[in-house]
């Protein structure tokens, strides 16, 4: 949530700027503080919002800050199970090395491992020092340097689902939700905003946002949703959209590994199960200019002229956006008529139903959320799409249509793309993708989510057994 007491937005936000701005512990400070390491995880994030990298013991971990840590450029540009793409074009070239470097304010112990493991996140670059055009963080880096040009600052907050879930498959291979350890009761049924529902998984929820609290990430209110076992947990607003990503990555990671703890398992899916809620990464923010003014706030809560071409752009590439926003094929089950999830390039306001909502605040805390992106998107990449999509309404002074009001999944309002095929197309064609995302980047992105559609597309079912193995 943001802060909605006046006064109180821009308070907060000076402390979490105070703390993003905070020089991190140099290695060796934070070794000599943490002696109970034993082993460092060191990874980059792929375009699938996969970690991928290596684990070292922690007397072999000093090169990685000094010399950098050497991993193959196709460590990217992989599918969903790591296979190689060679439609991507970089196993072809050799299959050379890019040079890791460590984001120095991403060192941490790794709470759940009771001190003895740290983690880095890594971001790659080539020989020379360039920044390998593949690496999702720095695609993100580049928009951010558009905003920068202008003196402007985005603010950003996360606001991410989840599904703990049994650690057991059910009998057909599926999910099932999870056994409470208090109650010994199998979730069953949703329990917006439940207070019991919290209550029968408050280890793992309280685990969570005290690993948060170790890790510096700044999770704020923590709800039950509309599933069985379904949980949200909101990040505050940060005004450095790459540190907001950051945290995004180590939060999800973060939930996973205090399940584990508690021999449960969760899943960021877009849509585990086909008839309970999907899993979004719901995203706000604002942009701040040179003297720290929201630029989104006008005199009243309909928000400025530049609130309107930031719409107007978000609307004008949300299509050729959806293939980040929505980038596997369970992700277009999520788009369902009454679902919470949006299914129309529209626009309101404090409407839960459009695709950008203008939530009810204070005038200083005018803001929008973008609520496209499902939880299986790459933070990194549905924070570039949206800004960039921002950034070109506000240059270019993009007006957009207007703002509906009532039920929006009735209206006439043209529609999100309804399948995975279509997304890659208007992404493959998009000239604000090669724009903003860069040519090169575009081809391997399309390049690994095709092989890995392909891979689905060539599987059977089991719904496909059922129907027609006996009687046809």
């Amino acid at each position: 949530m943001l802060f909605q007491i006046n006064g109180g937005f821009r308070d907060n936000l000076a402390r979490l700027a105070g703390a993003c701005q905070t020089a991190p512990m140099q290695p060796d400070s934070f070794f000599k503080s943490n002696p109970d390491i034993k082993t460092v995880e060191a990874f980059v994030v792929d375009i699938n919002g996969c970690l991928r990298g290596k684990t070292m013991p922690v007397k072999s971990a000093g090169k990685i800050f000094k010399e950098g840590l050497r991993l193959p450029f196709s460590a990217f540009a992989v599918d969903i199970w790591g296979t190689d793409v060679p439609e991507a074009g970089l196993v072809a070239t050799g299959d050379s090395d890019g040079i890791c470097r460590a984001v120095p304010e991403t060192l941490s112990v790794v709470p759940w491992s009771e001190g003895r493991t740290a983690q880095v996140i890594m971001s790659m670059s080539d020989s020379t020092g360039n920044a390998f055009y593949g690496d999702p963080r720095h695609v993100l880096a580049r928009v951010l340097k558009l905003f920068e040009a202008q003196g402007w600052t985005p603010v950003v907050a996360a606001e991410l689902e989840f599904y703990l879930v049994d650690a057991q498959r059910d009998a057909r291979g599926g999910p099932q939700p999870p056994v409470s350890s208090r109650t010994g009761r199998r979730a069953e049924n949703a329990q917006n905003y439940g207070l019991g529902e919290m209550g029968d998984f408050s280890g793992v929820l309280d685990d969570i946002n005290r690993y948060c609290r170790e890790l510096d990430i700044p999770a704020d209110t923590t709800i039950s949703e509309a599933g069985p076992g379904q949980f949200e947990i909101n990040l505050l607003h940060v005004p450095d959209a790459l540190r907001a990503a950051d945290y995004a990555v180590l939060f999800k990671r973060t939930v996973k590994g205090a399940a584990h703890k508690h021999h449960i398992d969760a899943t960021f899916m877009a849509k585990p199960y086909g008839d309970r809620a999907g899993n979004g990464l719901h995203v706000h923010f604002s942009i701040l200019d040179k003297s720290g003014k929201n630029i989104f706030a006008g005199n009243d809560a309909k928000g400025s002229a530049q609130l309107r071409h930031a719409i107007g752009g978000l609307l004008a590439h949300m299509k050729d956006s959806t293939a980040i926003f929505a980038p596997n094929a369970n992700s277009y089950r999520r788009f369902k008529k009454g679902s919470h999830a949006p299914t129309v390039l529209a626009w309101g306001y404090d409407n839960r139903s459009s695709a950008l909502r203008i939530p009810e605040s204070s005038i200083d805390a005018t803001r929008i959320e973008h609520r496209v992106p499902g939880a299986d998107a790459n933070p990194y990449l549905a924070l570039a799409a949206m800004l960039a999509a921002a950034y070109d309404g506000l240059v270019n002074k993009t007006e957009p249509s207007e703002p509906l009001s009532g039920n929006i999944y009735e209206s006439k309002a043209e529609r999100l793309p309804s399948s995975w095929e279509m997304a890659l197309d208007l992404f493959e064609k998009s000239a604000f993708a090669d724009k903003y995302f860069g040519a090169e980047f575009k081809k391997m992105y399309v390049a690994c989510k095709r092989q890995e559609k392909d891979e689905i597309d060539s599987r059977v079912s089991s719904v496909e057994h059922d129907a027609y193995l006996r009687d046809l």
